[in-house]
């Protein structure tokens, strides 16, 4: 077996819910070109404020995906 080369792709979801939402977009996006995505890391975490409430994460990742041999 040979070891594995990765193509990573650097996604931002966003999301007026949760973390854990704005991250599934982002992954979510990823599969879409890349359908062998096997991991992500996240890289950033921010988000919008208006009168100090939570408005949006913004999350960026870094998602990896095998690479065609």
């Amino acid at each position: 077996m040979k070891d594995p080369v990765y193509k990573i792709t650097e996604l931002t979801g966003t999301s007026t819910t949760s973390i854990d939402d704005a991250v599934n977009k982002a992954v979510k996006q990823a599969h879409k070109t890349a359908k062998k995505s096997s991991w992500f890391e996240v890289i950033d975490t921010r988000g919008k404020i208006d009168k100090e409430k939570v408005l949006q994460w913004q999350i960026t990742v870094k998602v990896g995906s095998k690479a065609d041999n």
